[in-house]
């Protein structure tokens, strides 16, 4: 019998593979859009990780999430230190939420609040694909737009507190594997991880449509 963590994988594949090969995210690490854009994709990250992250603190002492929540994850600091490289030190006055990523935060937060498995779905697909794809987004950035390396402008994909990230990794699916709820839950689990990916490929193809590619 499958892993928890391999079902869940397996089962959001599909959904996993839209996200990463929306147009606006291949133009953007195909180096076809401009620092606006991805300024812009910062931007919209913000109000995600600002839901994610604004729970964390009520739910570590629950059973089901508090394993989850992991201050070397936190990523809300790194995106504000980017967004102030990005945006100037006034970029919170500015700060506009498209709205599918209104949506989206609304989604997470509304899982925070209510029902602890939806938080993890939302907790694994994002931060472990920072752990993962994220990596790719960095180089990338730094290689087309002059970022230092790992310096302001990209430190939302720098763990400086996450010495070894496949072991990490690997913690985190065990997590996964162990966590405490019944199989009716890890499927409505599974259901909501594929949800947070649509949710992520819904911000995806709003940014698309405010950066498309001039023929």
């Amino acid at each position: 019998m499958d892993s928890f963590s391999s079902l869940i994988r397996t089962a959001s594949h599909e959904q996993h593979t839209e996200a990463e090969t929306s147009t606006f995210m291949s133009d953007l690490l195909g180096g076809r859009l401009g620092v606006t854009a991805y300024a812009r994709y910062t931007e919209q990250l913000w109000f995600v990780y600002e839901a994610l992250e604004s729970a964390a603190g009520r739910l570590a002492a629950d059973p089901v999430a508090g394993p989850f929540v992991r201050p070397e994850l936190f990523r809300l600091a790194a995106l504000e230190r980017d967004l102030a490289h990005l945006r100037g030190a006034g970029w919170r006055t500015g700060l506009d939420a498209l709205p599918a990523t209104r949506e989206y935060a609304d989604r997470v937060r509304e899982c925070a609040e209510r029902w602890p498995g939806g938080y993890v779905a939302h907790h694994y697909t994002r931060y472990l694909g920072d752990l993962s794809g994220g990596q790719i987004i960095r180089d990338r950035a730094e290689r087309t737009w002059g970022f230092a390396k790992k310096g302001d402008g990209v430190r939302f994909y720098v763990f400086d507190g996450i010495a070894n990230p496949a072991a990490f990794k690997r913690d985190y699916r065990e997590l996964l594997d162990s966590i405490g709820v019944d199989d009716l839950e890890r499927q409505r689990v599974v259901t909501e991880c594929k949800r947070a990916f649509a949710l992520n490929t819904a911000v995806f193809r709003a940014l698309g449509e405010e950066f498309p590619l001039s023929a």
